[in-house]
């Protein structure tokens, strides 16, 4: 989840112009890494041979 402290730090790296489309990019994009992080504390990741059978499937 974000936090205010977080989406300070991310608005003090952006320039002093900046559309609200780039934020909220940076932001999602922030989100979806903090939520990878955690699944994989949690042990809930997949293998890379897993990975690459499922990638198989996609193309069968």
């Amino acid at each position: 989840m974000l936090t205010k402290t977080k989406l300070r730090e991310q608005i003090e790296k952006f320039p002093e112009e900046f559309s609200l489309d780039d934020l909220i990019d940076r932001l999602i994009l922030i989100d979806k890494i903090e939520r990878g992080n955690k699944q994989s504390e949690n042990g809930e990741v997949i293998s890379e041979e897993e990975l690459d059978k499922e990638i198989e499937k996609w193309f069968k």
